[in-house]
């Protein structure tokens, strides 16, 4: 899953970013109202019309698009084309350009308005340099037009910057076998119809095509007050043929490496510079239907594997960054620690299934190695309409965070039970909890940790205060591995026979 969007590189084009507003166009000034030439005739459009071209489109065969040969050749090129003076096609959207290592194929764009959608027929000034292009995404700007806060481009990734306005994870339209022997598809969106509606809302419609389905898109995004930025998303999905694995509202992220790299452990990844972690997210948490909330902390492992969690009637789920501290990362140019979580939440119920997480192994924090997503049980066969409506939310905050107590570290190092050198077939976890169930005089007493590790495996368990924090408990864990088969394992905290955390899944693998 290469990154189908630039990564916060405009450090490396600061200055033609500043010369950004001076190219937009005025409301009602000369240059806006010659716009008019631009376009194609207006023309009716609705979610229904919509509809009813993705459903016509999935009984036609698929035909593979042609790279545009207006698409650039390098980075720099489509940097001067992206971020230099132009005029912006509506209000403050601008294009991007057709890349051919990146996004190679043209899309078609239109603007709504009052139900009446016309095409874009001329690019010409609206890219950087007056270069001409044939566009392959869009972005929205600021309304001064220094940067911006949500951007489509390549295949289906879309992603909004967050509250910290900085870009980190991104989601797509829809994942298609991802994970399963083969090659994975990559639908992609080949048209939008944008409607701005004020500087922090914008609804688009999207039509999405591939070899295994087509499908119909509403994106409707309002940018908060405070820079979070909420979308509503609904779709309509037509299988051309039957699909083994259908992900639904995936997330794709990156995880290069933390502070669980744990020296001096057999296997253990010994990728790393000279900052202390690397990642634009930390965790998978998911709310399940039952109502139970769990936690999973994110590897980069020695080779992809697949990991589902059995979640019913799905309540949410999302790849988080809750690690905000700045000097656990070290890096001041790319501020991992601002990156944007992201969370999904179902509209209606979406029956039963599982949530998936996906690791790639890695070696470049420009690769996205991590991707989610939920997969329905019922099987998708070819010829069925698949309805689906869900809520995403970019935030620094962690939405996944309720008045239990939740992770928020996690080390593992060899054992050295009583100053005895370290036992090469045993382990140590300490896993941290911090939250209001744990608030108040009591703190930690009366708290143990629970896990469904086999009695045999657990040298010692114990959960205690940490460091005198009144909302914070510390469990530390020894694990004799010899004999154990598993490759996961569940803690959590509990004081009598009430849950105080949520459930932390951890891994056994290298």
């Amino acid at each position: 899953m290469t990154r189908n969007l630039p990564k916060l590189t405009r450090r490396r084009a600061s200055a033609l970013i500043a010369s950004l507003a001076a190219g937009l166009p005025q409301p009602g000034s000369a240059a806006a109202a010659a716009d008019s030439d631009r376009w194609g005739p207006p023309r009716p459009f609705s979610w229904d019309i919509l509809v009813e071209r993705a459903r016509r489109l999935a009984q036609r065969r698929y035909v593979p698009p042609t790279p545009t040969p207006s698409a650039v050749a390098d980075w720099d090129s489509f940097v001067r084309l992206s971020y230099g003076a132009a005029r912006a096609m509506t209000g403050t959207v601008r294009l991007f350009p057709a890349r051919r290592d990146v996004a190679p194929f043209a899309v078609a764009m239109h603007v709504v308005r009052d139900g009446m959608a016309r095409a874009l027929r001329d690019t010409r000034g609206l890219f950087g340099g007056g270069g001409v292009a044939d566009p392959a995404g869009w972005r929205v700007l600021d309304p001064n037009g220094m940067t911006d806060w949500m951007a489509f481009l390549g295949a289906s990734y879309f992603r909004c910057s967050g509250t910290a306005n900085r870009y980190g994870l991104s989601t797509r339209g829809v994942a298609v076998d991802t994970g399963l022997p083969g090659t994975e598809e990559f639908p992609a969106f080949t048209g939008f119809w944008i409607e701005q509606r004020g500087a922090d809302r914008v609804r688009t419609h999207a039509l999405l095509d591939g070899p295994s389905l087509s499908g119909a898109y509403a994106i409707d995004t309002v940018r908060q007050a405070d820079g979070t930025n909420v979308q509503q998303v609904r779709c309509a999905l037509f299988p051309r043929r039957d699909i083994q694995r259908l992900g639904i509202a995936p997330q794709t992220s990156m995880f290069l490496y933390d502070q669980t790299r744990a020296g001096g452990l057999p296997g253990a990844p010994t990728i790393g510079d000279w900052r202390p972690e690397v990642h634009d997210s930390d965790g998978l948490a998911i709310w399940t239907g039952a109502g139970e909330r769990i936690w999973r902390p994110l590897h980069n492992p020695n080779q992809a594997r697949m990991h589902a969690f059995r979640v019913d009637h799905p309540r949410a789920f999302g790849l988080m960054q809750r690690d905000r501290n700045f000097s656990h990362y070290e890096d001041d140019s790319l501020f991992y620690n601002l990156r944007p979580s992201l969370w999904m939440e179902p509209v209606g119920d979406w029956g039963t299934g599982s949530v998936m997480l996906y690791e790639m192994a890695s070696i470049s924090e420009t690769v996205d190695n991590i991707g989610a997503f939920w997969v329905a049980d019922e099987p998708v066969r070819a010829g069925q309409r698949r309805d689906f409506a869900y809520r995403l939310t970019w935030t620094t905050s962690d939405p996944s965070a309720d008045t239990n107590a939740h992770c928020t570290n996690v080390f593992i190092g060899p054992l050295n039970p009583d100053g005895l050198p370290a036992d090469p077939s045993a382990r140590r976890y300490v896993i941290d909890f911090s939250g209001p169930s744990l608030a108040g005089p009591g703190g930690c007493d009366g708290v143990r940790a629970v896990t469904d590790l086999p009695a045999a495996a657990v040298v010692g368990l114990q959960a205690r205060a940490l460091g005198g924090r009144a909302d914070a408990c510390r469990v530390e864990l020894g694990l004799r591995l010899t004999g154990l088969t598993r490759k996961e394992f569940r803690l959590f905290l509990q004081r009598g026979a009430a849950a105080l955390s949520e459930t932390v899944v951890l891994t056994l693998e290298p």
